[in-house]
């Protein structure tokens, strides 16, 4: 069992979010771990800073969700993604523009993410969320 501990974020009476460290391109994000996302998902705009726009695939999907449902979206392979321990090799994930979450992020003060950890990973390796302990385990 890897377990990584687990920020919990106090929306300020708007609920909470439950953040992990995570390591894509070789540097430390902050992702939602988010059991309502099918997908896992990065933002595009933190994203092209990293790769080359052109290494996005443009999806013949339109994604629903975060309040629209003709959001273009696209898929990139990510070479490697470190959830604390757990390692994940060519992973594909979704990519959207969330610059909507990341502004009312920073105008709650809070570090912008690169995205959500969706029921993609969640459900791979079995994780289980213990908000008590802000522990996120994986049972591999």
């Amino acid at each position: 069992m890897i377990e990584i501990s687990l920020e919990i974020l106090n929306l300020h009476d708007d609920g909470f979010h439950p953040l992990v460290e995570v390591v894509v391109f070789n540097k430390l994000f902050k992702a939602v771990v988010d059991t309502g996302a099918s997908r896992t998902v990065f933002d595009k705009n933190t994203i092209e800073t990293f790769t080359d726009a052109g290494k996005l695939l443009l999806t013949d999907k339109l994604s629903t969700g975060l309040g629209t449902n003709t959001m273009e979206s696209y898929t990139l392979l990510i070479p490697e993604l470190a959830i604390g321990d757990l390692l994940i090799d060519d992973f594909e994930v979704a990519v959207l523009d969330l610059s909507s979450i990341n502004t009312a992020y920073e105008k709650l003060e809070f570090t912008p993410v690169i995205g959500v950890i969706g029921g993609d990973i969640l459900m791979k390796y079995s994780a289980i969320i213990n908000y008590a302990d802000q522990k996120l385990s994986f049972c591999l």
